[in-house]
């Protein structure tokens, strides 16, 4: 496949600058250019300027356009003029594979203009500068860079690996709490009014997103294809959803759910309570965490690509769904009741705890049968010496991030479907 053109160059649709579209033309455009972009954004008053960029180191990481780690220095240095930015570009020229996910980074810019909005209800990396040009999914976004591991705030840690983190459950609440207050002021009228402008909900673009992509044959191949591989590797997978009573339940849910995918996104979607600005993908790596004067952990949240309204239980389960099997088995009402109590006190309308339990199952069904029934023939893959890992976090496993992360996310949509009951709740919803 042919790479895309590395000369493309488009202006952003709201400032109106050209934009750089990778670290070499963001050096080239140099100091000057940055200048105008944060005196146009707003970031830099007007009778400062950036004096010189004194590191712009590109690198490729992370699912879509390339990043760069970016220093400067101001003409008169100040607060709240962050020296030490992160630089996120919306296009990958290297691959062109994640150069078609550009257009993730649209709502991303504007979330990031947003945030900039004196008060606003959630900590999000300081923005310096934000465009996108829509028609070419070409964009920009200058950050603070946060500072893991200095200054109080905790090291990063790694997508499914909560086991390398102190207290995961303080950390899982801190993350709920932080999502149920942004999608709570929104509904509570706390964010500007340009919000539904910006961020529009359809319930037409709902019902197609993360619609099953397999034919019902497809879908008995996979079921039948991670029954071979809970007999094969039966150590990497929890008790309960590798017995061969669980895949006769997987197989009859994943026909039931095919069959009446629209009357259960119908269902979802049928009460705007539930449908709110939401981030898209909080695990626990898209945060960084603090203890506050209290001792009490708090977080900010990274990576906003593809945020927008929907429905909060796509929010929980973009959270959750990388966190160990032992906190959705012993917390998960827990953190739902939090999510409710947070949720209500940003102002946002009081949630049935039971029937977010009931939305979120039914989240979790679809987002794994949609994208994480191919994680066997991953994780073979991934993994050669698979056959001798003892357990789901042998260093095999763990080393490849592909792996872990398909695995973990396998197990978690799994165990809740079999603890929950799911063919049970489809059927009831079927039936009325």
């Amino acid at each position: 496949m042919a790479k895309v053109a590395a000369d493309c160059r488009a202006t952003g649709d709201r400032l109106g600058l050209a934009l750089p579209v990778d670290a070499a033309a963001l050096r080239e455009s140099g100091a000057e250019w940055l200048t105008r972009a944060f005196h146009a954004m707003g970031s830099l008053p007007a009778g400062n300027r950036v004096a010189e960029i004194t590191r712009c180191e590109g690198f490729a990481g992370g699912g879509t356009g390339t990043k760069a780690l970016l220093s400067v220095r101001y003409a008169q240095p100040g607060e709240g003029l962050e020296q030490d930015l992160f630089v996120k570009f919306s296009r990958n020229f290297a691959d062109p594979e994640m150069d078609r996910a550009r257009f993730h980074m649209g709502p991303e810019v504007r979330f990031a203009a947003l945030s900039r909005q004196p008060g606003f209800p959630v900590a999000v990396p300081a923005c310096m500068f934000a465009d996108f040009h829509m028609e070419s999914g070409t964009g920009l976004l200058v950050t603070q860079r946060i500072a893991f591991g200095q200054g109080g705030i905790e090291r990063q840690y790694g997508k499914c690996m909560d086991h390398e983190m102190p207290e995961p459950l303080a950390h899982y609440r801190a993350l709920v709490r932080t999502l149920a207050r942004l999608a709570g002021s929104h509904k509570g009228g706390r964010l500007p009014a340009d919000v539904a402008q910006e961020f529009p909900f359809s319930l037409a673009q709902a019902l197609e997103r993360d619609r099953l992509p397999y034919t019902p044959q497809q879908v008995a191949n996979r079921v039948a294809r991670y029954a071979a591989f809970a007999e094969e590797l039966p150590q990497l997978l929890p008790a309960a959803i590798r017995t061969p009573a669980f895949v006769a339940q997987l197989a009859e849910g994943a026909a039931l759910f095919q069959r009446h995918e629209d009357a259960i996104k119908r269902f979802l979607h049928a009460r705007a309570d539930f449908i709110a600005l939401c981030h898209w993908n909080a695990n626990s790596d898209n945060a960084w965490y603090w203890p506050d004067a209290a001792g009490e952990l708090q977080c900010g949240l990274l990576d906003w690509g593809s945020v927008g309204q929907m429905h909060v239980a796509m929010t929980l389960w973009g959270c959750l769904s990388s966190a160990e099997s032992w906190l959705w088995r012993d917390h998960v009402d827990e953190l739902l009741a939090l999510f409710v109590a947070e949720y209500a006190g940003a102002g946002g309308p009081v949630l049935p705890v039971a029937e977010l339990k009931t939305h979120l199952l039914l989240y979790a069904a679809m987002m794994g049968l949609c994208w994480l029934m191919d994680a066997p023939p991953r994780i073979r893959r991934e993994v050669p010496g698979r056959a001798q890992c003892r357990g789901p976090l042998d260093p095999p496993i763990t080393a490849s991030e592909t792996a872990r992360v398909q695995l973990q996310m396998m197990s978690n949509f799994l165990s809740f479907w079999q603890a929950e009951g799911l063919n049970r709740v489809l059927r009831e919803l079927i039936e009325n």
